[in-house]
Parts: structure tokens; sequence; C-alpha cells
């Protein structure tokens, strides 16, 4: 007794639709680029409208390759001095900047703990820190 079905069903897909669909996209993407302008107006700026530039943190302290301190303006590369003996340099080229900002400037062989140093300098007294490297 031959219990199967006499119906197959088949798997195979029918390439007649698939090449409509493609001749169709085809036919789509050749008018589409037909239609499109390659000469878009696009409105720049004029330099005059851009935004004036932030002034720039005056009051710097630079920390040497020997973990000394330098404090601008007022101090110069040729003295540096320890941590103890900028504290009331640096209090004073803030205030005198008018901007309650600190940018600290380290060589990048100073030691992690001279920055921290400064940092915490800066947040001791509420200034913001704006940090640089050097070369």
């Amino acid at each position: 007794m031959n219990l199967g079905t006499k119906n197959k069903v088949k798997i195979e897909g029918g390439m007649a639709s698939m090449t409509d669909l493609v001749f169709l996209l085809l036919i789509f993407f050749i008018i589409m680029s037909l239609m499109s302008n390659n000469q878009t107006p696009i409105d720049l700026p004029e330099a005059s409208d851009l935004p004036p530039v932030q002034d720039p943190v005056t009051a710097t302290v630079i920390i040497t390759e020997d973990n000394q301190y330098v404090v601008l303006p007022g101090g110069t590369m040729e003295q540096p001095l320890e941590f103890e003996d900028i504290k009331e340099m640096t209090a004073a080229a803030v205030e005198s900047s008018g901007a309650m900002k600190l940018k600290i400037a380290g060589h990048r062989k100073a030691s992690y703990e001279a920055i921290f140093n400064v940092l915490a300098l800066s947040q001791a007294n509420g200034w913001d820190p704006v940090l640089a490297y050097n070369k």
C-alpha cells in the first residue's frame, strides 16, 4: 500500500519575475540619474558670519621635564620654581587675566603627580583647568 502523495511541490523559483524586477530597477535608476541636478546651490557661511574665537587663557602653568613649574605671565623658563612657590603667583595670574581658567601645559616626561598638584590647586580655588601638552 503506497501512502505517499502524488502532488510534488516544485522548489525551483521562476527566473522570469526576477528579470522583470531587475529590468524595472535599472530603468528607475537611469531615469533618476538623468533627473538629478549636479549643480545644486549650497549656501555656505561667509567669513564674517563665523562666531568670534573665544578669548585665549592667559594664566598658564608650565611643568618642565624635571617637574619644575613656570607661571606665565610673570615667570621665565630660565628660573623654574617648586610647587609651593607658584601658588601665590598662579592666583595672581588668574585674577589678572579676568577669566577663572588656568592652562596647564606639561612636558610629556613630567610626572603625573606634578600635573595633579596643579589640578588640585585649580580645583581648590574654583578655576577651570585647560589641559595642554608639549612635545
